[in-house]
């Protein structure tokens, strides 16, 4: 006995394994076998998305189309006018937004030019994130909503910070979190990812609803269909035409007794 209190004592004292990092590793790997893997996330050449969404009583329908590299397509229609968000994978961007002011194409900021190779990045954020120059950092293990999730934190090379719960059974991301600029406002932002169903062998969340907690910014996407490799063409993703002028219509004629 009293040489096991011993070996025990002695244990304690070793340096310990870094099993954290290899921990980490083992996650990144599985959320990503999760969605489906590597070789068929890159077989991926283009995606077009298509559902409906409300947001603050408001309803329409959204298309979004992606093409590598980083080329995105987004069309939102609202009481039949559309807003555009046009990025063509390199260095510009467009957005079309007929309810302002200035209803003419515009170019994006350079704040919203800075975010697009992340949100137009088909593979995911953990996806060769190491060559992407990105750094991810297990946070820890919790629970949320009933089930144990891991939390991981993950620094792209824009800066931009979030957190992504993957959950431990499942492996697929839950939920993630963030700042999202909003006009002059910077909120914090939260997107929960609900109802994965496979397509082509591929998972994508068919629900989606994301806010800022404690505002009325509040959204909620439904996916109704998914397409893999649909046919692009390269002028799809550039700046795109100005808008057309609605029609005048003629005066209505007038019956005299």
């Amino acid at each position: 006995m009293k040489f096991r209190l011993l070996l025990a004592a002695f244990l304690c004292i070793l340096p310990l394994p870094a099993s954290r990092a290899q921990t980490l590793d083992e996650i990144i790997k599985k959320a990503i076998e999760a969605r489906g893997g590597t070789q068929k996330i890159k077989a991926v050449q283009s995606e077009r998305i298509m559902g409906t969404f409300s947001a603050q009583g408001v309803e329409g329908t959204l298309v979004l189309e992606l093409m590598r590299p980083h080329k995105l397509y987004s069309e939102i229609t609202v009481e039949g006018r559309k807003v555009l968000r046009v990025y063509d994978g390199k260095s510009g961007g467009w957005t079309v937004n007929p309810f302002t002011e200035n209803k003419e194409v515009q170019e994006m900021s350079a704040d919203e030019l800075k975010a697009m190779p992340d949100e137009s990045d088909m593979d995911g954020p953990l996806v060769d994130y190491k060559a992407k120059g990105s750094e991810v950092e297990l946070v820890g293990k919790e629970g949320a909503e009933g089930k144990t999730v891991y939390r991981l934190k993950i620094t792209a090379k824009s800066g931009e910070v979030r957190s992504y719960l993957i959950d431990g059974a499942t492996f697929l991301t839950s939920k993630w979190e963030g700042i999202r600029k909003i006009g002059q406002q910077k909120l914090p932002w939260e997107t929960t990812l609900a109802d994965y169903r496979e397509v082509q062998g591929l998972k994508f969340p068919f629900k989606i609803d994301q806010g800022s907690p404690g505002t009325d910014y509040q959204q909620s996407l439904t996916i109704e269909k998914v397409e893999i490799n649909p046919k692009l063409e390269e002028s799809h993703f550039s700046k795109p035409a100005a808008p057309r002028a609605p029609a005048t219509a003629a005066p209505a004629a007038t019956n005299k007794p």
